[in-house]
């Protein structure tokens, strides 16, 4: 299994991003997918899920009605659009094969002006 995200970086707050993981060596359509992220000396938090056909998604309190969840599943592709950073937003993000230890490597997403 192997997940790969990209498209983090440095924006100012109120600005958005655009997270992909790409997935490959396993059938990625089978599978739910998870967003998660991660501050220095916490735990990591689920940020957003979404079923294996697109269908359900669910969101962390502190992200809903600012973040967007979605799949290609003819692309491998699992996304993540951030709408309306803040600074509380800069962490690391990871994506996560729903229900198994499988995480990508993790892009860094900071929020600052």
């Amino acid at each position: 299994v192997q997940l790969v995200e990209s498209g983090g970086g440095l924006v100012q707050p109120g600005g958005s991003l655009r997270l992909s993981c790409a997935a490959s060596s396993f059938t990625f359509s089978r599978y739910a997918m998870n967003w998660y992220r991660q501050t220095p000396g916490k735990e990591r938090e689920l940020v957003a899920a979404i079923s294996r056909g697109g269908g359900i998604t669910n969101y962390a309190d502190s992200v809903k009605g600012r973040f967007t969840i979605s799949r290609g599943n003819a692309k491998n592709t699992v996304y993540l659009q951030m709408n309306s950073l803040k600074p509380d937003d800069t962490a690391v993000y990871y994506c996560k094969v729903a229900d198994y230890d499988y995480w990508g490597q993790g892009t860094q997403v900071t929020v600052s002006s």
